[in-house]
């Protein structure tokens, strides 16, 4: 049906407005009456297909109860998009508070954003929820969805916004800070920001009003659209992240835009939860977090040790080849080299707090000399910056790549440290490098194709890189300077074949950084390696070196940290391979069970044989039944088990027993030592 036909149907007389299609096949644009609403547009061109949820208008996200304008360029927002995840998400929070408020009417709101996979909402109430409350609040939100509630739109000024909700003691907070909530509270944007304010109603078949809040929407039409989703957990959040502000109960959910997304995601959840590298690494025996340590602060057990040293020496070794030269700073320095280095202006809040040393007072309490602050490490690069400068440097000195397995300490909220994924207090591979302009590009390839290549290395081969650009509100620098930074970068980065995704205000106060994200064995993203161009610290520290002409130039720097932490990394890998580590990683590559005691000393024969050839295994003498100890060698995710009994030692062979549990018999013991070391050396999975 044309626009004009349209207007015919209708049978009044009005004008017609023309919008441009964004994505829409077969369709450039398309002429409609005045009053026509994005929703009755899509029905025009989309018939029963319900999937559009919402628009993307002249660039921004609007619902489709929104009457369309002239010139208007309109892409729809279909629900299985990261646009229409996210609006699901956020209606399906606006369920939830519904809910609480019919089964909780003491409740107070809070604020309730969408989340990676899901959403959350925090209320303050009089005690905390229990799961039992959550298995009602679900019942209560599928009466609340079954009622095909319409989400209204309507704006409203900030006096009546006031009057409407004063019974709302954190929405009339976010009232009066609404052109900075973004920086007040994490997820305040989507309740209030810099323009006018919108209530969302919640309306009744009637058109009576269920149920309102405060909120810049979109969202979906109505609560019908909704229904594939579930309350996860409960935890208790301070509001505005402030220990200084009153503890608020947070609901987590997850929502989806059909059953068997929501189905495959709790399923992934529950792998997830079998390969939680905190589990795994008590039952592998690999590393702890004990709390007389704290949080966030992990300590590698002798097996976690082997695995962690494998990697690392690894690194070293390739490194190396890629001619590195190794470096080593202490842990603590005196604040005014995050001074300099603008640390204590942009990363202050990451920082643990100063140490004041060196302080002398005499008999009478009087000060006879200045004490310092001295800081734990928060980062390696000022550091680095100061042992490029230790001496006159020559343009043939350059690219002069300095790497460091350095310590460094961070606060991270109690809220956010997940075992190693999240710490306070990790080692990083960390490298800066030191190069001419006209040598940065070569080197960022060279570099990009290094990184790659090393992670591959360890088992990850799906990437994809992010790249993150200046937060106009936390930068150092000129925007000249940031401009070309951030280009050089765009173009080492599309030149790699990988996809580029943007990552608008994500970088560092001191430069862009490309983000190396790697997928796991089961579809989930980390970010891997960072590698930031920055023109801006060699400024800072006068960093110089002498040209072919004699001049003096400001060297660029690149920082990269290949792994992000070695502990974080040795917690992907764990959970990536689910424990069952490859033999060049694995603890314990190889244990000799024998089946009775008379065949103990032939295994430990062999093991001598595989330890000359640098083989970690270990031979099971215990009292246990032989196949007590298969079961343990299977527990423990052992490559190999060699099994021995008296035709082995009579044919001067050994039976193979995999962790699958297939079992190879009779090889001659010169034929399973080759094979061992073979797939050690080829760093391939058995």
């Amino acid at each position: 049906m044309t626009g004009n036909r349209l207007v015919e149907t209708l049978g009044v007389n009005v004008s017609e407005v023309k919008v441009h299609l964004i994505g829409v096949e077969g369709e450039a644009e398309r002429s409609v009456t005045e009053t026509t609403t994005i929703g009755e547009l899509f029905a025009e061109i989309f018939g029963q297909d319900r999937s559009a949820i919402a628009a993307r208008v002249n660039g921004e996200l609007r619902d489709l109860s929104r009457v369309v304008a002239d010139g208007d360029e309109i892409e729809p927002v279909k629900a299985a998009s990261e646009d229409g995840r996210a609006i699901i998400r956020h209606s399906t929070a606006h369920v939830l508070a519904q809910a609480v408020q019919d089964l909780f009417p003491e409740a107070k709101l809070g604020i309730g954003p969408p989340v990676e996979n899901g959403f959350y909402y925090d209320f303050d109430v009089p005690t905390p929820f229990t799961p039992e409350d959550l298995t009602k609040l679900e019942k209560k939100m599928q009466q609340i969805i079954k009622e095909r509630q319409r989400f209204s739109r309507r704006v409203v000024s900030d006096d009546d916004a006031r009057t409407e909700l004063a019974a709302e003691p954190y929405k009339l907070e976010l009232i009066g800070i609404k052109g900075s909530a973004a920086d007040a509270a994490e997820g305040a944007s989507v309740e209030v920001g810099q323009g006018e304010l919108t209530i969302y109603d919640n309306v009744r078949r009637d058109d009576s009003v269920a149920w309102k809040d405060l909120c810049r929407g979109p969202h979906v039409p109505a609560t019908g659209y909704l229904g594939n989703f579930k309350l996860m957990r409960t935890a208790a959040a301070y509001w505005r992240g402030s220990e200084k502000n009153p503890q608020l109960q947070r609901i987590y959910g997850t929502a989806w835009e059909s059953r068997d997304e929501l189905k495959a995601y709790l399923t992934r959840l529950e792998e997830a939860a079998k390969r939680d590298h905190r589990k795994l690494g008590t039952e592998l025996d690999l590393f702890s977090f004990p709390d007389e340590i704290g949080s966030g602060l992990a300590v590698f057990h002798p097996k976690g040790g082997v695995l962690r040293k494998v990697m690392e020496d690894y690194s070293r070794r390739r490194h190396v080849e890629d001619d590195y030269e190794f470096v080593y700073s202490p842990h603590i320095t005196k604040g005014q080299l995050f001074e300099t280095s603008g640390h204590l202006d942009w990363y202050a809040d990451g920082m643990y707090p100063p140490m004041h040393l060196d302080e002398e007072r005499g008999a009478d309490g009087q000060i006879r000399k200045q004490g310092q602050d001295y800081y734990l490490k928060p980062m390696n690069c000022p550091m680095h910056n100061l042992i490029f400068a230790a001496r006159g440097r020559s343009y043939r000195e350059l690219p002069l790549r300095l790497f460091e397995f350095g310590t460094v300490y961070r606060l991270e909220k109690s809220g956010v440290v997940h075992g190693m994924t999240r710490a306070r207090g990790f080692t990083q591979d960390d490298a800066h490098i030191y190069c001419t302009r006209e040598q940065m590009r070569d080197e960022l390839r060279n570099l990009l194709t290094f990184v790659l290549g090393l992670l591959a290395d360890y088992g990850l081969d799906d990437f994809y890189l992010e790249l993150s650009t200046k937060n106009p509100d936390k930068f150092v620098g000129s925007d000249e300077v940031w401009e070309e930074a951030t280009e050089t970068l765009r173009e080492v980065a599309e030149g790699s074949g990988l996809e580029l995704v943007p990552d608008p205000g994500g970088a560092a106060f001191y430069g862009p950084k490309i983000s190396v994200q790697t997928r796991d064995a089961i579809g989930r993203t980390w970010q891997m390696s960072t590698i930031q161009l920055d023109f801006n610290l060699p400024e800072r520290f006068e960093l110089e070196y002498t040209a072919p002409d004699g001049s003096r130039q400001r060297p660029v720097m690149i920082h990269r940290a290949l792994f992000g932490s070695i502990e974080r990394f040795v917690a992907v890998l764990t959970e990536h391979y689910a424990g069952v580590f490859p033999p060049w990683l694995a603890p314990v590559q190889v244990i000799g069970i024998p089946i009775t005691d008379g065949h103990v000393d032939y295994l430990f024969e062999i093991a001598r044989q595989l330890k000359a050839q640098g083989i970690r295994i270990e031979v099971d003498a215990s009292d246990d039944r032989m196949q007590k100890k298969i079961r343990n060698a299977q527990k423990a995710k052992v490559p190999y088990m060699l099994i021995a009994g008296d035709e082995d030692m009579a044919g001067g062979s050994v039976s193979f027993r995999y962790r699958d549990g297939t079992q190879k018999n009779g090889v001659p013991i010169a034929d399973a030592v080759a094979e061992i070391v073979e797939s050690v050396q080829k760093r391939v999975q058995v």
